[in-house]
């Protein structure tokens, strides 16, 4: 059985005390009102790992991670955050190659492949991100680039660690744009995304890989994404900074 996961992507956004806020708001809400056993992430700054954990104390609902690890374990990497330190902090998701790390930064295949390597040495559940931007859609190159990012950066991976791994499908067209796909483009596309898993690694484990959608998820559109047969979650950025929506999210699964 999947785990259904619903993740809040914060990005570069909030100061500590509103984190602080946002955090016992919707802990209390989700103890509440959430029922099942979705899991939910909340991915914070580097700087509110810890004071996001310290409120979720030992809560079995809710969990932290980080926007993103460096592909080295130690060193002269001045402003890098490792893997080895966020498992020393015991942070238990990390997001990897989100397109905002690929656009701004550079980040590449070999580059992020290294990343999620690390990332399973020390313990981390990378939710690695893939999608497209608005003009390979248009070209309907879009299936052919997402197959491509996640053969370059997950496909030398065992069986086993190919497991750990959560995937998010985020056309880039729709992030932060407040353009969704629909319920069927969103269907599609991470359909073709688990019959290539399975390509590689067998129907059985392709099967057992959640694969959430990210892209302007928000309290009106969830429930349809998240009807979707291959649809196990969501990645959500905008709509995770406001409690109520929020929340409203993870309980559309």
């Amino acid at each position: 059985m999947r785990s259904k996961i619903v993740a809040g992507n914060w990005k570069m956004n909030k100061t500590l005390d509103e984190a602080k806020a946002l955090t016992s708001e919707i802990m209390g809400m989700v103890a509440d009102e959430v029922k099942g056993d979705v899991k939910v992430v909340l991915c914070t700054p580097f700087p509110y790992l810890i004071p996001v954990k310290n409120i979720l104390g030992t809560s079995s609902r809710i969990a932290v991670g980080a926007q993103n690890a460096s592909e080295h374990e130690a060193g002269a990497y001045t402003g890098e955050v490792s893997s080895v330190m966020l498992k020393s902090m015991d942070v238990p998701y990390v997001i990897l190659g989100h397109s905002e790390r690929r656009q701004y930064f550079g980040e590449d295949g070999k580059l992020l492949a290294k990343k999620v390597d690390v990332a399973l040495k020390h313990g981390l559940i990378p939710i690695f991100c893939c999608g497209e931007p608005l003009e390979v859609r248009e070209r309907n190159e879009h299936e052919a680039l997402v197959c491509r990012q996640i053969e370059e950066a997950l496909f030398h991976l065992n069986e086993e660690s190919l497991k750990k791994i959560v995937i998010a499908y985020e056309p880039v067209w729709a992030i932060g744009t407040g353009k969704t796909a629909s319920s069927q483009q969103a269907q599609d596309m991470h359909a073709v995304i688990r019959k290539h898993l399975a390509g590689k690694y067998g129907q059985a484990v392709a099967d057992s890989i959640s694969i959430l959608y990210g892209g302007s998820v928000n309290a009106a559109n969830a429930k349809e994404l998240f009807a979707c047969a291959d649809v196990d979650g969501g990645l959500v950025g905008g709509a995770s900074l406001k409690s109520r929506e929020f929340v409203e999210i993870i309980k559309s699964i």
